[in-house]
């Protein structure tokens, strides 16, 4: 459901008016922004930020301000903020305070990334504690420092400052608003080149451009404390970049204007490369017996394998990468990380005159691989030539200086696999092996089960296709102490829209035996909504197939139609223009169509209906019962299935009815005991709903939803996340044949439930008391 302002009216009855004008009118689009967990902390921040007691601007500027924050850099960030505000508040004044709020959002702008911005509220603290004097000015010029600087660049800028002018206040003033010549002296030397959140959008439009599809890049504060920059890494798929680069100088101040490149091509070379890391590599290599001058030559020949695929494809990018490679000294190499750049050029170079015997061996196994597409042969040409390395008379290798010196390339962390410490395996590993499942017949069962009650930490766990009958009870093992059977895990993937993927495999299905109710229930319902059964009775009855349709007076047909060609010949006698259609053809009136009822059962279903002493599960309820008899009594085949979730791993899925299953009481029994529970992780479910009406041999196949809420689950923060995978999800049954249309029994839900679903796919019901008649006669009218 979605959250209204009114649940919180107890937590915000101390806010003064103003300040509950303002969340009014920002409260749309907080919503919007704001995941629920997310929406507790911004109400409850502002209702502590009340409670200092430091006026009513500083609750306005944080209702109006911390969505768009938010917005940049994600809601995590918000409780933090907070923190440091209260924290703060007996340093500095009130009007201080709404500054730093007010300025958030541009700081969180520019900086791009939830990481960064809490570095910045490291040096806001430094500078209340060294210079406070000039905060407020230094927040004042925000946007023109934030504009011309980084993070590290700020850092510097501020301590500069507060070192120079520790005790004279008027000299804080002027320096931190940019009035004194040290100031401006100062930011000039600290100024980068191009800032990455000046050029994001060129770089996201440029590399849909080349590689036909998104990535997700964040900046990341490569200059903080020194001004080197930081190398790029790849990490959960996301491109982390340096936050910005100065324009590359091959020759150093030496370097003409023609050699120049600027900070812009640095960051189209670095974001290429990642691209190709991303696109060409499948599976990680295993660091496993390797030491580190072997992982180090690996990571030199991979680079050169991806680099080379992208050089296939895009021949121009050999020379964009090559004029940011250091120039090669063709002297006695003194160190290994020597050999490493200079076999790096090497690589690249499509005629290398490099002389050393090392480097033209690498680059002969390199040019005698036919195939580039597994990066095997990095992992095997990296081992062969640790072996000849070895024969060379080198220092030891230093993996902090022997790296590779060209600016564009990554540190290659994200070609090895992951062998962080996992403490689930671990213990694993040290108390006991992996459980296994096995199915079993009958007589293994009666004749070798070892013990019928054993727990969860069993070391086997045996299933029987049937049931289990013990003779003296007269019951099962399972009705005695067994759990409900759930089936075997269906995977499923999900599509990320921040970094525009599918993650393979990443949500998990289990299907569940639905639990059964009172009969009792569903014939109340009967009785309840006669007055709904009698006004759709003859509107199913005019829909009932009626086998063979005779049609008259038709130009074609099968036979000819007595009646049409008598009048027809009256007219002829009669000197007037006869009717040409008097044939007759048979139709066979048949329903070709299959549909499935997806419920949603999350926990907000078993709220009250507002005014009502019935919830949302009963209407539902109420709805199907009548939907399913309809359904029945026309024929068509259908099936009614529910789902909820309890994060990604575990999707609850219930099958109330099949398509082959008859509508009968053991159905109506497990509609009877339908409960709402957990969340709604709508985009696995359609998937898994969609993989059984796919099975159907129908021309048309539907898929109607109903929901009392948006998606959402207890493991994603972010209120888009899950909206836009089920939106990818009814793209994909689209595509496929199915057509989804949602019912939704949330009032608010147009603002979303028309970007999942399309214009003309869904309908809102402001009043749910309506359901159980309006759900028949929807469907009635997209299947006539």
């Amino acid at each position: 459901m979605a959250i209204h302002l009114e649940e919180y009216e107890e937590l915000l009855e101390d806010l003064p008016h103003d300040a509950r004008e303002v969340l009014t009118g920002a409260w749309h689009e907080a919503a919007r922004v704001f995941s629920p967990r997310g929406l507790d902390n911004y109400l409850k921040g502002a209702v502590a930020l009340h409670n200092l007691g430091r006026g009513e601007d500083l609750v306005v500027s944080f209702l109006q301000e911390m969505p768009a924050m938010s917005r940049a850099i994600g809601e995590d960030v918000l409780p933090e903020l907070v923190n440091f505000l209260l924290g703060m508040a007996s340093k500095t004044s009130g009007q201080v305070l709404s500054l730093i709020i007010s300025t958030a959002p541009l700081a969180a702008e520019r900086l791009g990334d939830d990481t960064l911005f809490r570095g910045f509220l490291g040096v806001l603290q430094v500078m209340l504690a060294q210079a406070p004097r000039g905060l407020r000015p230094m927040l004042e010029n925000l946007d023109r420092l934030l504009t011309q600087l980084t993070l590290g660049g700020l850092r510097r800028w501020v301590n500069w400052g507060a070192q120079a002018y520790k005790t004279d206040f008027e000299g804080q003033v002027n320096y931190f608003s940019l009035h004194s010549p040290d100031a401006v002296s100062v930011l000039k030397a600290e100024r980068k080149g191009t800032l990455f959140v000046d050029v994001q959008r060129r770089l996201n439009i440029y590399l849909r451009a080349m590689w036909g599809r998104d990535f997700f890049m964040r900046p990341t504060a490569g200059d903080y404390e020194s001004r080197e920059g930081l190398k790029p890494f790849i990490e959960h798929y996301v491109v982390h970049i340096a936050d910005a680069y100065d324009d590359y100088r091959p020759e150093g101040d030496a370097t003409a204007e023609d050699q120049l490149v600027s900070g812009l091509e640095v960051y189209r070379a670095a974001a290429n490369h990642c691209a190709a890391h991303l696109v060409f590599t499948k599976d990680p290599l295993s660091m496993e017996e390797l030491d580190l001058v072997q992982m180090a030559i690996i990571g030199v020949i991979e680079d050169a394998r991806v680099e080379e695929l992208a050089c296939q494809q895009f021949p121009g990018m050999r020379a964009s990468w090559l004029a940011l490679h250091p120039k090669v000294d063709f002297g006695e190499p003194q160190t290994i990380g020597a050999l490493l750049n200079r076999l790096a050029r090497a690589l690249l170079e499509p005629d290398s005159a490099d002389p050393h015997p090392w480097v033209r061996e690498g680059v002969q196994l390199f040019r005698e691989e036919t195939d580039l597409s597994s990066n095997q042969i990095s992992w095997n040409i990296g081992v062969a030539l640790s072996h000849s390395l070895g024969r060379i008379p080198l220092p030891e290798f230093n993996f902090r200086t022997d790296i590779q010196h060209a600016i564009y390339r990554d540190d290659n962390r994200t070609i090895w696999e992951s062998e962080e410490y996992d403490v689930q395996a671990a213990l694993e590993a040290t108390w006991g092996g992996k459980q296994v499942r096995r199915e079993v017949s009958v007589m293994e069962m009666v004749n070798e089960l070892d013990y019928e009650f054993a727990g969860d930490d069993a070391q086997e766990v045996w299933v029987l296709p049937t049931e289990f009958y013990l003779d003296q009870e007269g019951v099962t093992i399972n009705e005695l102490e067994g759990r409900p059977p759930i089936s075997e895990p269906f995977h499923y993937h999900e599509w990320d829209y921040q970094i525009q993927l599918e993650r393979p495999s990443w949500v998990t299905v289990l299907e569940r035996n639905p639990v059964l109710g009172e009969l009792d229930a569903i014939e109340q319902i009967i009785t309840d909504y006669k007055p709904v059964i009698s006004q759709l009775k003859y509107l199913i009855e005019s829909m009932i197939p009626q086998g063979m349709q005779r049609l008259r007076r038709q130009e074609d047909g099968d036979e000819l139609d007595i009646n049409a060609a008598i009048r027809a010949m009256v007219d002829i006698r009669s000197g007037q223009q006869p009717d040409t259609r008097v044939m007759m053809r048979y139709k066979r009136n048949v329903r070709d169509l299959a549909v499935m009822v997806l419920l949603d059962m999350s926990e907000s279903a078993n709220d009250k209906v507002r005014g009502q002493d019935y919830s949302i599960m009963d209407l539902t309820r109420a709805a199907t019962v009548l939907f399913a008899d309809a359904l029945d009594r026309i024929g068509d085949p259908f099936a009614l299935h529910g789902f909820c979730s309890d994060g990604r791993h575990d999707v609850h899925y219930y099958r109330f009815k099949d398509f082959e299953q008859p509508y009968n009481d053991l159905v109506k029994a497990r509609l009877a005991g339908m409960q709402g529970s957990y969340s709604t992780r709508m985009g696995a479910a359609m998937r898994h709903a969609g993989h059984y009406l796919k099975q159907q041999a129908k021309s048309k196949k539907l898929l109607i939803i109903i929901t009392d809420g948006e998606p959402a689950d207890n493991d994603t923060r972010d209120p888009q996340y899950l909206r836009h995978d089920a939106k990818r999800a009814v793209e994909e049954l689209s595509r496929e044949g199915v057509m989804t249309y949602a019912l939704s029994l949330d009032p608010h839900a147009d603002h979303y439930v028309s970007r999942i679903f399309g214009a003309s796919h869904f309908t809102v019901l402001d009043h749910v008391e309506r359901l159980p008649e309006k759900l028949p006669m929807l469907y009635l009218g997209l299947t006539r």
